[in-house]
Order: C-alpha cells, then structure tokens, then sequence
C-alpha cells in the first residue's frame, strides 16, 4: 500500500505544481523552498507542444555519408542550407558538394569533422536549422 501512495503522489506532483502554492510549515518552524506545498484549486489542461520542423522530407535520422541517397539526405541538405546558408540542391543525393557542406556545418558547430551524418550532427542540425537567428556561419 506505502508503495502504491508513493506513486500516486509522484504522478500528481507535475500538476500539483502548476497551480497557485499554499505554503505549509512543519512543526512550527519558517517553510523552506523544499517545505512549500502546492494546491491544485482547478483542473489544469496540458498540450503538448511540438516545434515545427522547417523542413519536412523525413522524420528519419539515419546515419548518411558520401553515396548516401533518399529522404534523410533532403532531410539534411534543406538543414544545412538554413542552418549555415549552403545554397545546396536537395537533390537527395549525398554527393561531395553535401559532404563538403557538412564538414563546414561540423566545423562551424564545433563538432567533430568527419562529413558524415550521424546522430550528434543530426541533433546540431535540426536545432540550428530550426532556431530562428539561422543562418549561423
């Protein structure tokens, strides 16, 4: 049963905290930051908020390097032309004028410059892509 309270009390304390606070003391002391207890007076509706992607081939991330084609590489071509103004054809085809963008995004971004695509440039790219003071370099 404690094990049961215990849950229902972790599922309850993000909407708890949403709502207007009644601070509690314990044992007639001055309440602390980690002594303020919150009442939730009426219901709270949660949306979850998906950003918008600016680009719209594929939610694929796979990793891409040179002879790579598809989606994913229009994907990544039209992140690189609004992340650092590349000016690339998205083509879909992961060609050299690609990788050559991808290695000056790596190193703009300071990350590792191999000219491929993989999960750590994918995160960069998407935010830098999606940031609304891109281009970057």
């Amino acid at each position: 049963m404690r094990r049961l309270l215990a849950s229902a009390a972790a599922l309850t304390l993000p909407v708890s905290l949403a709502a207007a606070p009644a601070v509690a003391a314990s044992q007639g002391t001055s309440a602390t930051s980690s002594q303020v207890a919150y009442k939730v007076d009426r219901p709270t509706n949660f949306v979850a908020q998906v950003p918008v992607d600016i680009c719209n081939y594929t939610d694929s991330r796979p990793g891409l390097r040179l002879g790579s084609s598809g989606e994913a590489v229009q994907q990544a071509q039209c992140y690189l032309n609004q992340a650092i103004g590349s000016d690339l054809d998205e083509d879909g085809d992961f060609g050299r004028v690609t990788q050559s963008a991808v290695r000056d995004f790596q190193r703009c971004a300071d990350i590792v410059v191999d000219g491929r695509i993989g999960a750590q440039t994918w995160s960069f790219l998407s935010f830098w892509a999606n940031a609304p003071e891109a281009p970057f370099c």
